[in-house]
């Protein structure tokens, strides 16, 4: 069973599922997130929607890219969540089913390409606190843990 964080689906109201990918990327002990401007200001691991036909990690990697204007390497899969939201710049109620992933940060290719996103890298802490979502905090708050325990980032975290 994947584990539901964020809001209640309301009874009678239809939901459309949509998966994503995401990832937790730590680069030179801070952690790479993305700020989007609008439809409201917030913090979020960099990722997205998987396209129809597109499989989890090449999402992630375009995701990564258009986000943040990072090139990833080695993705690991850390687990999933999924959260019932609307998602107002497609007029959608959703069912998000996220993809958890830790990945690399390898190379700085230009500014994000996805309009209204801005690449900020934070200190573990602060991202912790910054981020706008509970499944968002809950695998970082894991992967950081783990860390601080000595253990490597091939671990399982689910």
């Amino acid at each position: 069973m994947i584990r539901r964080f964020g809001d209640t689906p309301a009874p009678g109201r239809r939901y459309r599922q949509r998966p994503g990918a995401y990832a937790i990327l730590p680069l030179r002990g801070r952690i790479l997130l993305t700020f989007q401007a609008s439809p409201a200001p917030e913090f979020q691991l960099p990722g997205g929607g998987i396209d129809p036909g597109e499989s989890p990690v090449a999402a992630l990697h375009r995701e990564a890219f258009e986000e943040t204007g990072w090139k990833i390497t080695a993705p690991r899969r850390l687990g999933a969540f999924r959260r019932f939201t609307y998602m107002p710049e497609y007029d959608l109620w959703a069912e998000k089913l996220c993809h958890i992933y830790v990945a690399t940060p390898t190379r700085r290719l230009g500014p994000p390409t996805e309009p209204g996103h801005a690449a900020c890298l934070l200190d573990g802490e602060e991202a912790l606190h910054r981020l706008a979502n509970d499944g968002d905090r809950h695998f970082l708050a894991r992967f950081l843990k783990a860390g601080r325990n000595g253990k490597t980032g091939r671990n399982r975290v689910a």
